[in-house]
């Protein structure tokens, strides 16, 4: 629990078994990236911070996270980032044929990471992608259900994709649901992602903040929350 938000010290492998065994036994699992910034929003939103708290898995997104955890203490000691774990979905659906849909981002982009999916992964089972320009809630419902997908990517930013996965997970024949924010973009080649040593070395940010300076803010959040952290580390 870091600043009221339960975070998974689990790793890669073992969120991997644990999400398989939820779509062998169609138990409905929601994953929901954590970040500094999101954290600090749940401080000021009762709402964000119940659904955050209600979500089954909150996976180590920030590397912010990470060393709050390591000054309070805690067991987190490395990242389970949100696109990386929606990669690893999409080797539980071309290693064992799980069924995924994708929905969100426009609609060049939306084709183009779906194209790339299929490339990097030939056996993988993407029956269905609406983006998220699609105004009518129905038609997405129908969409899924008619695909009969067991794992859902929802890419409108956060918290409006988790909101979408509270309110209508109930409704769809899926199993898994995850936000995957602009992991669609990453995947389609439209923003490139860190080099791999700077991924290893908690850099994204960096490399983010280089190629977009505005995002300035956002890095001014993760001081805040680290020394929030800091202040608050016997505190959960």
């Amino acid at each position: 629990m870091i600043l009221g938000v339960p975070v998974c010290v689990t790793d890669y492998s073992q969120i991997k078994q644990t999400i398989r065994n939820d779509l062998d036994a169609k138990r409905k699992s929601f994953l929901v990236a954590i970040n500094p910034e999101k954290i600090l929003k749940a401080r000021k939103d009762s709402s964000l911070m119940q659904l955050l708290n209600n979500a089954t898995y909150q996976i180590a997104d920030g590397v912010g996270v990470v060393y709050a955890s390591k000054m309070r203490g805690g067991k987190i000691r490395s990242r389970v980032t949100g696109i990386d774990s929606m990669t690893m979905l999409c080797e539980l659906s071309n290693e064992h044929g799980y069924r995924i849909f994708m929905y969100g981002a426009k609609e060049e982009i939306l084709q183009k990471a779906k194209e790339n999916l299929l490339k990097k992964y030939p056996n993988i089972q993407i029956v269905g992608a609406l983006n998220g320009y699609q105004k009518d809630n129905q038609i997405v419902v129908d969409a899924i259900n008619e695909s009969n997908a067991d794992i859902v990517f929802v890419a409108m930013g956060s918290p409006r994709q988790e909101n979408w996965i509270v309110e209508n997970m109930d409704r769809v024949c899926a199993c898994v649901f995850q936000g995957v924010g602009g992991s669609f973009d990453v995947l389609s080649g439209t923003i490139p992602r860190a080099p791999q040593w700077m991924q290893k070395a908690g850099l994204e940010w960096l490399f983010r903040l280089l190629r977009e300076p505005k995002r300035i803010g956002r890095q001014i959040h993760l001081i805040s929350f680290l020394f929030l952290a800091f202040v608050k580390r016997r505190e959960v």
